[in-house]
């Protein structure tokens, strides 16, 4: 698959097929997030597989918007250190490529950030200098996934030369 076809076709997957993932999709997916550019190239982030049932199950209880992820196949809980400024823009690149990655392979994908932290710290062995961002669930969707993304015209959201202008780009 192409990057523009997995961008242009990759959506939220909130319901997951009881089916479990190869570790070779896996180590990509982790791959990919290590690949990521960082401020400065600090590569300051952290990963932390869960993909055992009972653990996706207590991610599930640690999460205020993000109960479905215990159903996933997998998570990977993205741990950034926030005394670097950028450091949430870092944490979008790794997820971002983590999500293409995974979509090349036919594995959906969600994010939840609604964390009890200090449940998720206490579980996870998280040391207080890194934040937890975000948590990522991936697995095969439970249902085929078709549908079109639903995104205002480009011409609305992108400007030539400044805020307001007239794109006006020839395909």
């Amino acid at each position: 698959m192409d990057v523009f076809k997995a961008v242009s076709s990759r959506l939220e997957i909130g319901e997951f097929a009881d089916k479990q993932v190869p570790d070779d999709v896996k180590l990509r997916v982790l791959e990919a997030a290590r690949l990521s550019p960082s401020g400065m190239n600090t590569q300051h982030w952290r990963f932390i597989l869960v993909d055992d049932k009972k653990s996706l199950r207590e991610l599930a209880d640690m999460s205020t918007t993000g109960r479905w992820v215990g159903e996933a196949a997998f998570a990977v809980i993205v741990l950034t250190d926030p005394k670097y400024p950028f450091y949430k823009l870092d944490a979008g690149r790794v997820i971002s490529n983590m999500q293409l990655v995974a979509w090349e392979d036919g594995v959906g994908s969600r994010i939840y950030t609604g964390i009890d932290e200090q449940k998720m710290r206490v579980r996870f062995n998280i040391p207080q200098t890194l934040e937890i961002t975000a948590v990522v669930g991936f697995g095969y969707p439970k249902k085929r996934v078709l549908g079109r993304k639903k995104r205002l015209p480009l011409e609305k959201v992108a400007f030539r030369g400044k805020y307001g202008e007239p794109l006006s780009l020839k395909q």
